[in-house]
């Protein structure tokens, strides 16, 4: 696992108190807010969204009981006490259509909550408050494929710095640990309400036109080819100062073409993660997934059907390196295996 040091800065308001209760409301009724959860409609108009920065605006909600009043919504208590909706769903076993009544007690689950706002993603998320993506999801009952939705609250993690912004390199070092698969599920920007999952209109890098889309299919028995030619910088396993080098790093020219290692379909290409510059991540079925990082030009979108041997990017000094060179891993069921074990030998 690689960790990924981001400079972040933090704004805290104070903690809420009491709920307030609703007056002057309506005749008792049974409320149901199927909207808690919603899906993005499948007929929704396609809309763009451009990725963007997290600035940490965690409130602190004060945990408590919370008795449902007539014409309450699961929706309008979650933005009467600051908690997450989905997190109340959650703690009290709510399930769709989450039918709540007059005078039943809700437990609010207390801590820090960000509110998102457009185009975030998860990860982005995680990185401004140096806190695993992979708690959030936990914390939150997120499910695959994880969409965010515009002004949706997360609860953060007890132990997530209250003030990133005074975090020490070390200190913030040690608390971002970012796993590849962690940018599989958590690299879908934030979406309005009832909103269509669409790729990005700004890609920075070159992406090949009228992309294939496709899903990878079963059955790869985990063979693989060379991405790149070149000479071996680091190994799969202990690097000798406490690091762990989950891949290959390969030391080439800048420029070079980065090939797919295997047939399969593009899960994420971008830039958005520090640590790897511009990234490619590929699942090829039966659990296969690879990775290719620090390129300087990506040539495939998400969703893009690929054949081994294809070229993908090109190679470059992106991210944490010093040098030109490809971080090159092959990872089963989500466990960083040794590359060498599934490549043919070199001469």
């Amino acid at each position: 696992m690689l960790t990924l040091l981001m400079c972040v800065a933090a704004c805290i308001p104070p903690g809420r108190g009491d709920y307030a209760l609703p007056q002057n409301e309506p005749q008792p009724q049974l409320a149901t807010d199927s909207s808690v959860l919603a899906k993005p409609a499948e007929q929704a108009p396609a809309a763009t969204w451009q990725a963007r920065g997290v600035i940490p605006n965690a409130a602190t909600v004060q945990g408590g009981t919370y008795v449902v009043q007539p014409g309450d919504t699961l929706r309008g208590i979650a933005n009467k006490t600051g908690a997450g909706s989905q997190v109340i769903a959650a703690t009290n076993g709510l399930v769709d259509p989450y039918v709540i009544r007059p005078g039943q007690q809700l437990q609010i689950t207390g801590g820090r909550y960000h509110k998102v706002n457009s185009g975030e993603t998860g990860i982005a998320i995680a990185r401004a408050y140096g806190t695993p993506w992979n708690e959030i999801v936990t914390l939150n009952d997120l499910e695959e494929p994880y969409i965010l939705r515009l002004n949706q609250k997360l609860l953060l993690p007890a132990t997530t710095p209250s003030d990133p912004a005074n975090m020490s390199i070390e200190q913030r070092a040690a608390a971002f640990n970012l796993d590849i698969d962690d940018i599989v599920t958590g690299s879908q920007p934030a979406l309005a309400e009832g909103a269509a999952a669409v790729e990005p209109s700004d890609w920075r890098k070159t992406v090949t036109p009228n992309a294939t889309i496709a899903t990878p299919g079963g059955g790869f028995a985990g063979q693989f080819i060379w991405p790149v030619n070149g000479k071996l910088l680091a190994g799969f396993g202990a690097m000798g100062d406490g690091k762990v080098n989950d891949g290959l790093n390969i030391a080439v020219p800048s420029g070079t073409p980065i090939r797919a290692s295997a047939d399969g379909v593009v899960a994420y290409s971008g830039d958005e993660i520090g640590v790897f510059g511009g990234l490619i991540l590929i699942k090829h079925g039966s659990g296969w997934v690879t990775a290719y990082g620090h390129a300087d030009k990506l040539n495939v979108a998400r969703g893009q059907k690929v054949v081994a041997g294809e070229i993908i990017g090109l190679a470059g000094d992106s991210g944490y390196v010093q040098e030109p060179q490809l971080h090159f891993e092959i990872r089963k069921d989500r466990k960083p295996v040794n590359p060498i074990s599934h490549l043919p030998k070199r001469s």
